[in-house]
């Protein structure tokens, strides 16, 4: 880093002060703390959480980033693949372990069908799982060429 412009941003301009249901006096996880820790020789942990005790204590633990995953629609919901769990339920769950989380890197998962048909549509779930699930990072799956050009 040469003492560009994000080097002189504050981490309360990036994460908030007192409006975020993450403010704290903990000093938070980022991804450049995480690529710090990798380029250390160090593990990351990341452990996945959908609720707001389970992230709580995953938090506390020590954990590097918590994920909130589709698998949430087997876990949780029963369903028989992840595929039945919707847009809203996965905000649901984002939101409740954003609440529990106070250090952790929260990353949310894009459930199936919400980015596959465009990159407006990517674009777009993956604002509403940031802002309205309160996530730091969103989580895409899949390899294949046309995911990653939409990416």
């Amino acid at each position: 880093r040469n003492g560009g412009a994000w080097d002189k941003l504050k981490e309360s301009s990036v994460y908030g002060t007192g409006s975020s249901p993450k403010s704290h006096d903990q000093k938070r996880v980022t991804t450049a703390t995480l690529l710090k820790k990798y380029r250390s020789g160090r593990n990351l942990t990341v452990v996945t959480a959908y609720d707001y005790p389970t992230a709580k204590q995953v938090d506390r633990a020590g954990a590097d980033v918590i994920l909130v995953g589709d698998s949430a629609g087997m876990v949780v919901h029963g369903y028989d693949t992840t595929l039945p769990l919707t847009m809203e339920e996965t905000l649901s769950h984002c939101r409740a372990a954003a609440r529990g989380a106070r250090r952790a890197l929260c990353v949310g998962d894009l459930p199936f069908g919400c980015y596959e048909s465009s990159v407006e549509k990517a674009i777009q779930s993956s604002m509403r799982v940031m802002k309205e699930g309160v996530m730091d990072a969103v989580k895409i799956e899949g390899g294949n060429k046309k995911k990653i050009e939409i990416v």
